[in-house]
């Protein structure tokens, strides 16, 4: 980790779950890395901001971001860069699940999921890449993916009712093997890594999902993962992490 010693992180979805555990352990690092939380809930992130010890809420920038909308990520990012002065970090977490089926659902609904889980991830490391790139730095690039990028379950008898989440988790899963050859062919050694969980305790998470019923992980597991790929030497890159919950089927 001694590499991102003072860098500058964002995290996007900072104001819950997994995105939240990811900004609390960047902050904990030794390296006084700083922390830009990215989320809608601008609210949320600053109740916690008030609750940090005085050297790490003096390292945490909460801002307020929708990602499916590119004019509030500009908007967050020309911040970022005019206070901070540079992205080393980005993680892309931010990531919408809604219930229905692709047969019947209304059209505006995978359309959302499509423009947060999807164009998000491209809004966010278009600009993460451009100040990487520009200042010749190696920075990293993670994407909070799912397993649901990479097999959609059968669900028997009975619909599907994860419509688009899946099919927009599988883009994200060839997005980022395209950000990897894209970064190496355009002279750069940024990093991109896509981790795959499986399911995680987090408020997008159907509630009968989070009752005990079924092995499940917390927020913090997923953030060691993050911290793990971002800890590893600038020699070797982690392409693709799939985490499952130890006793799942």
């Amino acid at each position: 980790m001694e590499r991102w010693q003072d860098c500058v992180a964002v995290v996007t979805g900072a104001s819950s779950g997994i995105g939240e555990a990811i900004v609390k352990d960047l902050l904990k690092a030794k390296e006084n890395i700083i922390v830009v939380g990215l989320a809608r809930r601008l609210e949320r992130m600053e109740d916690y901001k008030a609750k940090l010890q005085s050297d790490q809420k003096s390292r945490f920038h909460p801002l307020e971001c929708d990602v499916s909308s590119k004019a509030s990520v500009d908007q967050a990012f020309d911040h970022i860069i005019c206070q901070l002065g540079r992205v080393d970090i980005l993680v892309n977490n931010a990531g919408i699940f809604k219930l229905g089926q692709l047969s019947t659902i209304d059209a505006e609904i995978p359309q959302q999921v499509l423009q947060t889980n999807v164009m998000g991830v491209f809004y966010c490391t278009q600009r993460a890449f451009k100040s990487m790139r520009e200042r010749q730095f190696d920075g990293h690039v993670v994407i909070i993916n799912s397993n649901l990028g990479h097999k959609i379950p059968s669900s028997g008898d009975q619909p599907p009712y994860m419509n688009m989440y899946g099919p927009s988790k599988y883009a994200v899963t060839a997005m980022t093997e395209l950000y990897r050859q894209e970064f190496k062919g355009l002279g750069t050694k940024i990093k991109i890594t896509s981790i795959s969980p499986g399911l995680t305790a987090t408020e997008i998470v159907p509630e009968e999902y989070r009752s005990g019923k079924y092995p499940i992980m917390q927020p913090e597991d997923i953030s060691s993962c993050v911290m793990f790929t971002l800890s590893t030497p600038a020699r070797m890159q982690i392409h693709e992490m799939l985490v499952e919950p130890n006793g799942a089927p």
